[in-house]
């Protein structure tokens, strides 16, 4: 049984951590739309400031983990963009990573 890709991609983007906060960024609240429309999957995501240390590198992570998580031709499958509309906020992190946090 093949995986659904909407489940691969979210476990592949588990697995994309911020440095500076440690945490994953499906647990941060960075993704904000991981949905499937025919054969493509949509991703959203964004950072928590636009001049973030990371915002040259974090995306194209999650692009690249999302892209293979699809197979050989995930490239070609995905919709990948960051948005900053709405704002990165603390009160999106997982409520489970804000207690690991001690927040």
């Amino acid at each position: 049984m093949t995986q659904d890709p909407i489940e691969a991609v979210y476990n592949a983007l588990r697995q994309i951590y911020d440095p500076e906060v440690g945490l994953d960024i499906i647990s941060l609240g960075l993704v904000y739309r991981l949905e499937a429309d025919g054969d493509r999957v949509k991703v959203d995501m964004t950072l928590t400031t636009p001049g973030c240390p990371v915002s040259e590198t974090l995306p194209e992570m999650a692009r690249t983990a999302a892209a293979e998580a699809l197979g050989p031709d995930g490239a070609d499958r995905l919709d990948f963009q960051v948005v900053w509309d709405p704002p990165w906020s603390p009160d999106l992190i997982d409520p489970d990573s804000l207690a690991s946090l001690g927040l």
